[in-house]
């Protein structure tokens, strides 16, 4: 795209010098328009392709030139106002989009994509670069960190956080694949990947250094230095403990957290998940 050839001249501009620059203002409406670009989904920080996922620098970077483009504006009205850059707007929606963003405190920053047929409960705030994809719930009380890609057909329960990896701009995004069901007030960061269908269980973090024990397959499943951590397709994953070793641990009886893929998904789980996208 023409725009983002133009605006990946200035990523090593600071923000000072940004605002001196006589094309200042041109360069902001440039900005505005690659926003558009997230926004339609014709560009997105991560894709997958041939089996993998792939993360686009390019889009991470101008991302975070517009914080060095933006100034600080009053946003919002006197009952409520916000202070924000005034490159990152909140988002506005029309009923022909097929978007349900429902009453009671839904945020959506611009430079977020969401797909035809998304629902949004509110409270709940998408942040820039998030990648939403169609028939999936987002839950009240749930955040979609920025860059972080969510597929067709996923649930995000109420109280959930899928944080997203903005920086480093080399660093995949958290990803959840189509199909997958997050329970409530879990957290996913740091990256990690939930492969398509996957089941977390209510109260799961998971996190690039958190250890999975797959009691089905008798292996644990960890991050590398060259990937963050996957949870595999189907996975069912619920909270679950092990124990400290020592004597002092021993003594105590102190435990750790450790998530377990207690199962893989069938038609069972199906069962119990089917009535949240019969809602929508």
């Amino acid at each position: 795209m023409q725009v983002i050839e133009k605006l990946l001249k200035y990523l090593s501009y600071s923000a000072q010098e940004l605002s001196s620059l006589p094309e200042y203002q041109e360069l902001k409406d440039d900005f505005s328009v690659f926003l558009s670009l997230l926004e339609n989904g014709r560009q997105r920080v991560a894709e997958k392709q041939v089996g993998q996922w792939n993360v686009n620098t390019n889009i991470k970077q101008l991302i975070l030139l517009g914080f060095r483009l933006g100034q600080l504006v009053s946003l919002g009205n006197e009952t409520l106002s916000f202070v924000d850059k005034d490159t990152f707007p909140l988002r506005q929606f029309a009923p022909d989009q097929k978007i349900r963003l429902v009453p009671g405190g839904v945020s959506v920053r611009r430079g977020a994509y969401l797909a035809p047929t998304v629902t949004v409960m509110p409270p709940a705030f998408v942040n820039v670069g998030a990648y939403i994809d169609e028939g999936t719930l987002i839950d009240s009380h749930a955040l979609v960190g920025s860059c972080a890609q969510v597929g067709k057909k996923v649930h995000v329960s109420a109280g959930a956080q899928i944080g997203g990896v903005l920086e480093p701009v080399g660093e995949r995004p958290v990803i959840i694949e189509e199909d997958a069901f997050i329970g409530g007030n879990s957290g996913i960061y740091e990256g990690t990947l939930i492969g398509a269908r996957a089941v977390i269980g209510a109260g799961v973090i998971l996190t690039r250094s958190t250890r999975v024990y797959d009691i089905v397959h008798d292996v644990m499943i960890a991050a590398t230095d060259e990937k963050p951590l996957e949870i595999p397709a189907g996975a069912v994953v619920v909270p679950g403990a092990r124990e400290v070793k020592g004597p002092f641990a021993e003594q105590h009886g102190l435990s750790l957290y450790t998530p377990i893929i207690v199962r893989y998904r069938d038609a069972k789980t199906d069962a119990k998940t089917s009535l949240e996208f019969a809602l929508r």
